[in-house]
């Protein structure tokens, strides 16, 4: 009888000449990686069969391990990295004269003043004096100074001597520790990238008392007094006092890069906002309380990068999950017009975001603004279908500084020092030091409290 190989069941009985299923694993015991199977002291044969064929068979594997993941490191990615070569930086907060909108403001004060009058701008009489009190008075820039410290990102992992033997015999994995130094460099960006995205409300989060060692959520870059007010009235921010801080707005929410002036005013149990030169632009609508949420429309986002791009901001990016990337094609699906196609595969950084059409159906890019995805972007609000919040970046103006990048250092017993980690096998870690750093706020965006429908 002829047989034929039409499935994957049909290759790997070909190849291994066994059918049906069978269990096998790489063992994880306190995070460390030993053999294959039942461990050697079972007092059972983890490859016995009822049939008493045991001894005539084990069912063999392969080499490759498939992940079953997804450990897309988008956030990470899409920033750009510099060296870190200061712990802080200064930045101009106001002009010399017309305020700090993104308009020069003109009312009736004096020059100098934030509202100046029309006529004190700088049109001054022939042969004008100087100085205070005359034609032309001195006037100054506001300036303020923020800093930072690097932050620390490790994960160890070790695995046996008798693990990494096993695996190179029978059907192993072969090289056991090129094959979870693979797998956890991924989890060590991945981490990195959560870090990136993580939700302004886990910062007051009282079981995560050590949040700040954790790399700034750019959430937390991209947000304003206002938010942080609304979201105090609407009781997001209410899961628990931090880090040992029992204040209405903790500490953890409200600073950033060794300043507290995005924190609101609380009086009477009610948050007010204090306008910062901190404040990105964050479009959370009136409020954060139910049934304040929105509906995703195009003139929300087409606002939003209207008053980016106002405040001298240049969206570069487009960043938010793969629900609002669908939400925004259905909206453009409407207006597709099936005059000529077009697949765009837009990119950011060397990344690579979705395939799709410069309009309608599978979305790629925005006003020319690649939307890229990431899985683990928080939908804020109170809605009840809420959709991934959307972050429009000036990469120009946020970075990761880095002070050490990434490196993976092992010693154990194959590097003839299991004195050194004190097991019989070997250890390995990798380890960066970084920071996300941000020099203009107001050219940062964001859209939260949206919903599907």
């Amino acid at each position: 009888m002829t047989k034929y190989i039409n499935t994957m069941k049909d290759l790997e009985a070909q190849t291994y000449g066994v059918r049906g299923p069978a269990g096998n694993s790489l063992l994880k015991s306190a995070g460390v990686v030993g053999g294959f199977g039942t461990p050697h002291d079972s007092a059972t044969n983890p490859f016995s069969a009822a049939s008493g064929l045991g001894d005539l068979y084990n069912v063999l594997y392969g080499q490759k391990v498939w992940s079953m993941l997804n450990q897309e490191i988008n956030p990470l990615a899409i920033i750009a990295k510099r060296p870190y070569t200061t712990s802080g930086w200064r930045v101009l907060k106001e002009r010399a004269e017309g305020g700090s909108g993104f308009q020069f403001s003109t009312g009736t004060g004096a020059t100098g003043s934030a509202t100046p009058r029309a006529d004190s701008i700088g049109g001054v009489p022939e042969n004008a004096s100087l100085g205070t009190g005359n034609n032309i008075p001195p006037i100054a820039p506001q300036y303020a100074k923020l800093y930072t410290s690097p932050k620390t990102v490790a994960h160890l992992f070790e695995f046996s001597e008798l693990g990494m033997e096993l695996a190179k015999i029978d059907d192993g994995v072969g090289d056991l520790r090129q094959l979870i130094r693979e797998d956890m460099g991924k989890q060590h960006a991945e981490a990195q990238s959560k870090m990136l995205v993580m939700p302004l409300e886990s910062y007051d989060d009282g079981t995560s008392t050590n949040i700040e060692r954790n790399y700034t959520s750019l959430n937390k870059v991209v947000s304003s007094s206002a938010e942080i007010a609304a979201m105090y009235n609407a009781n997001l921010l209410t899961t628990g006092a931090n880090n040992g801080d029992n204040s209405a707005v903790v500490t953890d929410v409200s600073s950033i890069y060794g300043t507290t002036l995005r924190a609101p005013t609380i009086s009477s149990n009610v948050a007010t906002a204090a306008t910062s030169f901190l404040d990105a632009e964050v479009d959370f609508g009136s409020g954060y309380a139910a049934g304040d949420a929105r509906p995703l429309s195009l003139t929300l986002l087409n606002d939003l990068i209207r008053k980016v791009r106002q405040n001298g901001g240049s969206p570069k990016v487009m960043m938010t999950g793969y629900d609002t990337i669908q939400a925004i094609g259905d909206l453009l699906q409407s207006q597709e017009r099936f005059m000529d196609r077009k697949e765009v595969v837009p990119s950011h950084n060397g990344l690579r975001g979705l395939k799709g059409r410069e309009t309608g159906f599978r979305v790629a890019t925005y006003f020319d603004i690649p939307l890229i995805p990431a899985k683990d972007m928080p939908a804020t609000g109170n809605g009840s279908s809420k959709l991934s919040d959307i972050l429009m970046l000036d990469t120009d103006h946020v970075w990761m500084s880095v002070m050490k990048p990434t490196q993976y250092f092992e010693d154990g017993i194959s590097n003839g020092n299991p004195f050194g980690v004190g097991t019989l096998g070997n250890q390995g870690m990798y380890r960066t030091i970084g920071e996300t750093g941000c020099s203009f706020f107001k050219g940062q965006g964001k859209l939260t409290n949206i919903t599907s429908a």
